[in-house]
């Protein structure tokens, strides 16, 4: 069976074309949406072509499993060589904005002559004395998207360091650039991935079956036609000098962007990786200055993918500056949250929105932590319902035996943390990076299929806490956690703290500056031969 791309260029309707014959074809796949052949207004695509630029993509696959990898990865190569080709094309106004010296923003018409030309910041930076350039305030870009929580956890937490430790020295800015900078429906990802998490089947679905290589090179390549242009008009808006992606998605097209503006080599590109273990391939790109990782295995991972040990770097997962500075202690915290001074704590979290079994949970927590031979509470419990009002309520109008404190959305977690015994959350990697450096035992109860399932090995395995989805069953494990003949929380505790990396933020940021002041010690490494396999 013949596997074909066909790509449409501007000027004058040339075609590329390649084609590879496969074993016993038995699945067709396209790329964007579906088989698609993009003509405009009815015209031949030869005619058509002479105003813009399309990609036509026709892929038929044959029996994968049959056909050699060597084949395979040729056929890759080749369609992403034709691709990156392809983009080049694009007219220049697709790329960066012309920029005026004496408004030092982007100006109207974007594009300028469409010649290429590096933009005036980058000539600035290249002819300005290097005292003049060092007064100058730089500008870090943070690209992420709401497709869950951390992601802008992450991201906020990078620029509340930078200005921590630099104060007026940077401009931070962090943009949703799918939801902001592409056309739909490329801008309804926060909703997409929001549905989809919700039906676990689906979005298993998708996490393993865009896992490969050729599935998600494939797609980025298909996607880029259609948002190239926004999203290089977002880039150029803010003129930055370091780029740092906080999501899976950044990587490819702003990377494809740069390189097509030449810029490569003259704004250094970081990847900060916000999963501990099992996460996604697309998070790895051969050409980003540096990826940092939290964990060893996330290294392990982006070494697997290609990356070589100069661009990786392993600090920890970016948390909250509040979270590592000085904490008082917990017995002071307590008496100003009004707690219980002697009761071991343990802390509900249900997330921003207050999802899960969190009212199931508490009420058997209520009835666990109450000792009905003595008519006494063995412990206490504070619950965080997040945005959910409607679960504040029902829990405020129950009877509890024990003493509770019922919490909305708050924004002291690291106070409620610092003065709790345990944490009872779900497996997200930005909670249990913070409950570690509390030395919180976590008692996991849900996770999202994919790229959360390697945080509850990560948290069991290390001795760090549990994981349980039955109410009834996680009642039980933090009453046997507050009996002190068993020493269990005592051990947990020490091995968070173990485990912790509190000032992985600051390490981050601090690179990230070094970056941004020595760029070419950076960037005059890297190696042009990935250039072909972008």
């Amino acid at each position: 069976m013949e596997c074909s791309v066909e790509l449409a260029g501007m000027g004058e309707g040339s075609v590329g074309r390649m084609s590879a014959q496969m074993v016993s074809a038995s699945a067709r796949v396209g790329l964007g949406s579906g088989l698609r052949r993009f003509y405009g207004g009815g015209k031949r695509r030869e005619e058509e072509v002479r105003g813009g630029c399309y990609c036509v993509a026709t892929v038929a696959v044959g029996d994968l499993g049959a056909a050699s990898r060597r084949v395979q990865e040729g056929m890759a190569r080749h369609f992403n060589d034709l691709v990156r080709r392809h983009c080049e094309r694009v007219p220049m106004s697709l790329g960066w904005a012309s920029i005026s010296q004496s408004c030092g923003t982007p100006c109207e018409g974007e594009g300028g002559k469409g010649d290429g030309a590096v933009p005036e910041q980058v000539r600035e930076e290249e002819t300005q004395p290097s005292g003049q350039d060092e007064k100058k305030r730089k500008t870090v870009l943070i690209l992420m998207s709401d497709t869950g929580g951390g992601h802008r956890a992450s991201a906020e937490a990078i620029k509340a360091t930078f200005e921590l430790e630099y104060g007026d020295d940077y401009k931070v800015f962090v943009i949703d650039l799918w939801k902001e900078h592409t056309p739909w429906p490329f801008n309804q990802a926060p909703r997409a991935y929001s549905f989809m998490v919700k039906h676990e089947t689906i979005w298993k679905f998708t996490f393993h079956s865009t896992a490969p290589k050729f599935v998600h090179q494939s797609q980025m390549a298909a996607t880029a036609p259609f948002v190239a242009r926004e999203v290089a008009k977002g880039l150029a808006k803010y003129q930055p000098d370091v780029i740092v992606s906080v999501h899976p998605l950044m990587q490819h097209i702003p990377l494809r962007v740069l390189r097509a503006r030449g810029l490569l080599d003259k704004i250094p590109f970081t990847t900060v990786i916000t999963d501990l273990s099992t996460c996604h391939p697309t998070w790895f790109h051969k050409l980003v200055t540096a990826c940092f990782c939290p964990t060893k295995d996330v290294a392990d991972r982006a070494f697997k993918a290609g990356l070589r040990p100069s661009q990786v770097r392993v600090h920890g997962l970016p948390i909250r500056p509040s979270f590592s500075t000085f904490s008082r202690s917990k017995d002071e915290l307590r008496r100003e949250l009004e707690m219980d001074e002697e009761l071991p704590c343990v802390l509900l979290v249900g997330g921003g929105e207050g999802m899960g079994p969190v009212e199931q949970t508490a009420r058997a927590l209520g009835q666990s932590l109450y000792d009905e031979k003595t008519g006494r509470a063995i412990g206490q419990m504070v619950v965080v319902c997040g945005r959910n009002k409607r679960l504040v309520k029902k829990l405020e109008a129950l009877d509890w035996n024990i003493p509770v404190k019922i919490n909305g959305f708050v924004t002291n977690m690291s106070d409620w943390m610092a003065a709790s015994d345990c944490i009872i959350t779900k497996a997200g990697p930005g909670t249990i990076a913070e409950a570690m450096i509390k030395g919180l035992p976590m008692l996991l109860f849900d996770y999202i299929a994919g790229q959360e399932v390697g945080n509850v090995s990560f948290v069991v395995d290390n001795g760090a806490g549990a994981f349980c989805p039955d109410p009834k069953g996680i009642s039980s494990i933090i009453a046997d956690w507050f009996d002190v003949k068993t020493g269990k929380l005592r051990e947990m505790a020490e091995q968070c703290k173990k485990l912790a990396q509190p000032d992985a933020v600051f390490k981050i940021v601090h690179d990230l500056d070094d970056m941004v002041r020595n760029k070419h010690k950076y960037l005059e490494h890297l190696n042009y031969a990935y250039r072909g396999l972008i």
